[in-house]
């Protein structure tokens, strides 16, 4: 029996640059019909789409849920924000250390602790990245996938030898890691061929089990945030960005490369790309190691935003914000179809957090800042200005992630997926404004950003958690073991 049946929408689909009109038809929170003049009849929930663009659920690849809050608070809060903007998917990175719930040991004990704090709470589904920190936690990589369902695994490439926010000189201690142990290339290596071993041990899951990499090199970003605070000539965005240089990201990318190559590690992420020296660099060791399926990710923030139009030091972030001149390479890149996903990097951070004494000290301030709620908008905005087909949009937004990180059941409007659906309205014209979203933080660094497409309602699963731009019903959202039966 149908439960839910949307009329008149136009479908997008990431196989066709453009929507069709049609009506979907749900049943049990899955898509069972799309045709045009479905009828309505004896159909409990019928909602008129009166033209709007029907989009599958924004699968936001890259999000750090708990990084500032409570895990429980940024559950229930950031993914509201989520709803706001489409996104009925978050995959959001954990690791043991400071931050997060601040606390180290095994993931057979830690992990169990992030899944009790974040049920109940969430308004989408959502799932975890986990990033070996230790010796230990590699030897834990076959039952995190078997036991727990986590596919998908990261390295934090600067962290050895610079801190999250700067400079710092014991990262043993921020990272809560063994005296004899050091976060290095070493254990970069032994990361990635645990993760291989595991792909190995799971040939039936192997393709959806991945290792995604942040890449920026500690030595070169503590050389030169050095050089730009002895210049002094540089403040705000321009000076971080100046202290984490690009080269940094395509050195990075180069190391990385080679050591997937060197361990065998098939499926490699590679995250938040944001210069074009980091993109050359990614296409250059896709060349040279074609053995390797490599993917290649941007944010919505580096498209958007650059040092000059980023609303103030709240657009800290690493990889950092940079010169227009790098987004416009982001977005030949994108139109190219060099980049295959585009994520938010949403780590809500409030003004107590985010800012330093004094406020103005870019170097001071945290890393990170929320933008769920803007990603698919964002995309549809400045993406559709520049030719990008809606198509190619729900490529980038649901299909490409859903497909590399096992969620077999999501990324797509077609009979038998989850009814996971976002409803837009492409001919609006609406002004960003931080008090109107859902997320705790107070500031965004779009706050002003003219939008032309605006998510009016949003489901998940056939649940409608957002109506007519306002969050509905009570917190549904699943935790999804991946790769999905």
């Amino acid at each position: 029996m149908t439960d839910l049946l949307l009329k008149n929408v136009r479908v997008v689909t990431h196989d066709r640059d453009e929507p069709i009109p049609a009506d979907i038809s749900v049943s049990d929170g899955r898509i069972d019909r799309i045709a045009p003049g479905l009828p309505g009849e004896g159909v409990p929930d019928v909602i008129e789409g009166a033209g709007r663009l029907a989009f599958p659920g924004v699968v936001d690849g890259h999000q750090h849920w708990g990084i500032y809050n409570r895990l429980a608070d940024d559950a229930g809060s950031e993914s509201r924000a989520c709803a706001q903007g489409g996104v009925t998917t978050a995959l959001t990175y954990m690791r043991t250390g400071q931050y997060y719930l601040n606390r180290g040991g095994p993931y057979a004990d830690f992990f169990p602790e992030v899944l009790a704090q974040a049920a109940d709470q969430a308004y989408v589904d959502y799932g975890f990245h986990l990033a070996p920190m230790s010796r230990a936690h590699i030897d834990e990589l076959p039952d995190l996938v078997e036991k727990f369902g986590v596919s998908s695994f990261k390295i934090f490439m600067f962290y050895g030898g610079h801190g999250l926010h700067g400079r710092s000189a014991d990262q043993n201690a921020f990272l809560m890691l063994p005296e004899d142990e050091r976060y290095d290339y070493a254990h970069f290596e032994f990361v990635m061929r645990g993760v291989q071993a595991a792909r190995e041990r799971f040939p039936e899951l192997a393709d959806e089990i991945s290792l995604s990499l942040h890449c920026e090199t500690a030595e070169i970003m503590t050389a030169y945030t050095r050089l730009v605070e002895e210049a002094g000539d540089l403040s705000g965005l321009a000076a971080y960005s100046a202290s984490r240089p690009p080269h940094s990201e395509g050195l990075a990318v180069f190391i990385a490369s080679y050591l997937a190559h060197e361990t065998g590690l098939g499926n490699v992420n590679l995250l938040h790309l944001s210069s074009r020296k980091a993109l050359d660099a990614a296409v250059r060791m896709a060349r040279t190691f074609p053995h390797i399926d490599f993917r290649r990710e941007v944010t919505i923030g580096h498209l958007l935003a650059d040092i000059d139009t980023a609303e103030g030091l709240g657009a800290k972030v690493n990889p950092p914000i940079r010169p227009r001149e790098d987004v416009e390479a982001l977005w030949e890149y994108v139109l190219d179809g060099t980049v295959d996903w585009v994520v938010s990097d949403h780590a809500c951070c409030r003004e107590e957090l985010k800012f330093g004494a004094p406020a103005d000290d870019v170097f001071l301030a945290k890393a990170g800042f929320g933008g769920a709620e803007y990603l698919l908008p964002g995309l549809i905005t400045e993406g559709r200005r520049r030719g990008l087909p809606y198509g190619r949009i729900a490529a980038l937004t649901s299909w490409n992630p859903a497909r590399r990180y096992g969620l077999r059941d999501k990324g797509a409007l077609a009979p038998g997926f989850d009814a996971d659906i976002c409803l837009v309205d492409p001919g609006t014209t609406w002004t960003v404004r931080a008090a109107d979203s859902e997320s705790a933080q107070e500031y965004t660094p779009f706050e002003g950003f003219e939008l032309t497409a605006k998510v009016t309602d949003t489901f998940v699963r056939g649940h409608h958690v957002l109506d007519a731009g306002k969050i509905v019903g009570p917190p549904l959202g699943r935790y999804l073991r991946r790769p999905q039966s």
